[in-house]
């Protein structure tokens, strides 16, 4: 009865252990069980299998829904966003960003605090307080210098890192997937990058917990989790554009017009920088196979309908080397056991020569062998008959029935090829085409030949940029011009110029008239007295009058010497 009782209490015991035992990462983290030769084959660099223990005590573990996560933060709840560069061709990098958004007033300074923002005023109203966390000035000594505090750990018991500046770090991230989990000290945004090589293609998922500090210990603030893709096919996608193409997003392009095809590749980890890319193209209407090294190319449908578009990318890049195959079986007339020995090769029997030396896998496991990747993309596109030119012929001044002196009225003849327009439009701007100065829009009725006359008001001289455009259901076309409008009224620049020039003009008459009647006034002979004071007057008088016809009659003066400067004697 006693042995009995000892096997039940043992037996209790036993299965008592699981429930006392310590947690594991993926207790705490993995919502996704993964089977275990992933865990095993599809190791990430620098990360630990998730059956490592958690250290629970420093990092207390809480359950969704607990009333403990309002009291996580002050002020209100911190919400983790997560984000990725997915998808991600297999052996490209794939890196994950997680940022924190803090409740409303609160930001993070410089040194890594949580502080509240300037005058901005929370659901409880402005607060004298600059401090929500001050994290560097609740550590002490020990924490900030040998590390000999049990509280900088990890939840795996690993010890913090010490860069420089590792006070600031204010947040514990903690990255799970596939199996496998990452620890890292951050501030409000944390960055992890993985490489893909070994692993699968499909979707996947990403969890990441954060923690903050909480005096010796660290409790959970916000958890995230979000999808990613990894993909053994290049992410290819290809925009189109083509002139007079009223709508790009609809897929219906004009005949007789080309189509520039860009192809987009996600590669934002840039693996396929060294990898020549080939493009090769099938438009869907018997053109035939183009290819391409170049990522954009032009082409032009001549006949309308409905195409089906479809491309091909295709590129080399380093991937694993496949098993080797066995050789052929040589064909010998009489085997001999003497000449040739039975090898086992997977599974298979042949027959080899003497002295033939196997391959052995680990032979060619570690060459740098390369492998094809293909991206694929395809649409369905229409084409129609659309507006494919518009020009301006003619440009006419029309008088006004009334004249209006700050306004013309101008006469385009406009001509179009292609579809019939079923709309014009007219954009006045200023000289360099930006400024819109008036917009006019209308309905018009266009014949075969597509000739149409529009008229325009400009209000007041100058020069002006004219955009005209026609357009119909699919299609816009667009031509502009510069055109000069003279100006009509008496207070434009023009005419202050030219009353400028005429009052210049009757100045220079009056003043040659004025002299001539000077001249002729004192032109009469008079006998020059013996006095000196009249020889002086009369000299004076002669060089003034001479003075003043000098530019008005140059090459025809007199030579009476009673006119010259100097005396002469009769």
């Amino acid at each position: 009865m006693e042995s009995l009782c000892g096997v039940l209490g043992f037996l209790l015991l036993a299965t008592g252990l699981p429930l006392q035992a310590a947690k594991r990462f993926r207790d705490v983290l993995g919502h996704e069980q993964y089977p275990g030769h992933m865990r095993e084959h599809n190791q990430l660099r620098g990360w630990s299998s998730d059956d490592n223990e958690w250290d629970e005590h420093l990092y207390p573990v809480w359950r969704r829904g607990e009333g403990r996560w309002k009291d996580s933060w002050e002020g209100g709840r911190v919400q983790a966003v997560l984000t990725s560069d997915s998808p991600a061709l297999v052996g490209s990098n794939i890196t994950f960003v997680v940022n924190l958004v803090f409740p409303r007033c609160q930001k993070e300074d410089a040194n890594g605090n949580i502080v509240y923002e300037k005058n901005c005023r929370n659901d409880l109203g402005l607060t004298s307080d600059l401090y929500v966390y001050n994290w560097t000035a609740g550590a002490d000594d020990g924490d900030r210098e040998d590390g000999s505090s049990q509280s900088l750990r990890f939840p795996d018991r690993r010890p913090f890192p010490r860069p420089y500046g590792w006070k600031k770090w204010s947040f514990v991230y903690v990255f799970h997937t596939l199996g496998q989990y990452f620890q890292k000290l951050g501030r409000c945004s944390a960055r992890v990058s993985i490489n893909t090589a070994n692993l699968t293609a499909g979707p996947q998922v990403m969890e990441v917990t954060v923690f903050r500090r909480y005096g010796r210990a660290y409790i959970p603030i916000s958890k995230v989790k979000d999808v990613y893709v990894i993909t053994d096919q290049i992410p290819v996608f290809v925009t189109m554009s083509q002139k007079n193409d009223r709508n790009l997003s609809d897929e219906i392009f004009l005949r007789d017009l080309p189509i520039v095809f860009n192809v987009l590749i996600h590669d934002p980890s840039r693996f396929l920088n060294d990898s020549a890319i080939s493009y090769k193209w099938n438009f869907g209407d018997n053109t035939g196979l183009f290819v391409s090294n170049n990522h954009t190319l032009n082409h032009t449908y001549v006949l309308n309908g409905t195409f089906n578009l479809n491309l091909t990318v295709q590129t080399a890049v380093p991937g694993p080397c496949p098993p080797p195959s066995p050789p052929p079986s040589p064909t010998l007339s009489t085997p001999s056991p003497s000449l040739s020995v039975i090898l086992n090769f997977y599974d298979l029997n042949f027959l080899v020569p003497t002295g033939y030396k196997s391959m052995e896998l680990s032979d060619i496991s570690n060459e740098n062998c390369r492998i094809n990747r293909y991206g694929y993309f395809g649409a369905t596109i229409t084409i129609v008959e659309g507006i494919l030119e518009v020009s301006i012929m003619q440009i006419a001044d029309v008088p006004m029935p009334t004249p209006q002196p700050d306004n013309s009225l101008m006469d385009f003849i406009v001509t179009c090829k292609g579809a019939t327009p079923m709309e014009a439009c007219t954009i006045i701007s200023d000289p360099t085409c930006q400024m819109a100065q008036n917009r006019v829009c209308s309905p018009v009725a266009v014949d075969r030949l597509c000739l149409l006359s529009v008229r325009r008001v400009f209000n007041g001289s100058g020069t002006y940029c004219v955009n005209f455009t026609l357009g119909d259901d699919v299609s816009l076309a667009l031509t502009s011009t510069l055109i000069s409008i003279p100006g009509k009224d008496p207070g434009s620049p023009l005419r202050a110029v030219n009353g400028v020039l005429i009052s210049i003009g009757c100045l220079a008459v009056f003043v040659t008239m004025v002299t001539i009647l000077l001249y002729k006034k004192h032109k009469a002979y008079k006998p020059i007295g013996n006095g000196p004071g009249n020889t002086v007057k009369a000299k004076g008088l002669s060089v003034l009058l001479s003075h003043a016809k000098a530019p008005f009659f140059r090459g025809g003066q007199e030579k009476d010497p009673l006119l010259q400067d100097k005396p002469r004697t009769l």
